[in-house]
């Protein structure tokens, strides 16, 4: 037999036949006069077992030590077991992910145990624009990857209080004349709002959300310079003085 006809006996390609012989895992047969290679039969069990193998999961350079002592056959067994069921486990993980973003609207991007939370917050898109929202998310998203786990329950903790029916239409009106500052704001306007802000939300609890680092606080100020306006960024300097 030809590579081609070892090839389409055994059902794998003769590009996965050649890789075979690189590596080593399966040898190369002797070639004929013309420096063809010449396989056998035996070639052709030996490349079923080989594909059986690497269809099961084991790497390749593992299955020649197992082909030449099949007593490690339960051991291996036992371990590409154990490899799959934490696949399985993950795929699982990832598909309820999948659900809570899904069920909450959210985008791909966001945080599963924020999803809700941030769709609740964001809920009156008439009054928000899509760019404030998206810069909210973004924050959020930058904020929950830098925080501990202790940081990152807090501040689904202070979202869950953002969200709550009884403050949201507070917090959107806030956050809409937040997202109306513009270069030709007076100081007054925004020290109202700063003002606003502490009376309608200055009794929210954060327990545990001290874990902002100084990278981080780099990271939120250098992503505010970049999307915010100078009365904005004004304005978060005067809402949470450094």
């Amino acid at each position: 037999m030809n590579s081609g006809e070892i090839a389409r006996l055994a059902g794998v390609s003769v590009r996965t036949l050649r890789h075979y012989h690189q590596v080593g895992v399966l040898p190369e047969p002797a070639r004929r006069g013309n420096g063809y290679r010449e396989y056998s039969v035996s070639d052709l069990v030996l490349l079923l077992r080989i594909r059986r193998l690497a269809e099961l999961g084991l790497p390749l350079e593992e299955i020649p030590p197992l082909l030449e002592s099949e007593g490690r056959a339960d051991a291996v067994l036992d371990e590409l077991d154990r490899e799959l069921a934490g696949q399985i486990a993950r795929l699982a993980a990832r598909r309820e992910v999948i659900a809570r973003l899904r069920a909450a609207g959210a985008s791909p991007d966001t945080p599963p145990e924020l999803a809700e939370l941030l769709t609740n917050a964001g809920s009156s898109p008439d009054h928000l624009s899509a760019e404030m929202l998206r810069h909210d998310r973004e924050m959020m998203l930058l904020l929950h990857h830098r925080l501990d786990e202790e940081g990152r329950t807090a501040l689904a903790g202070l979202l869950g209080q953002v969200a709550e029916p009884d403050l949201l239409a507070a917090t959107t009106a806030l956050t809409a004349r937040f997202a109306a500052l513009g270069p030709d704001t007076p100081d007054e306007e925004v020290d109202r709002l700063v003002a606003d802000y502490h009376v309608a939300l200055g009794h929210l609890t954060y327990d545990g959300f001290d874990g902002v680092d100084d990278r981080t606080g780099a990271l939120l100020t250098a992503y505010q310079e970049k999307v915010f306006n100078d009365a904005q960024r004004a304005f978060l300097a005067r809402l949470i003085p450094g």
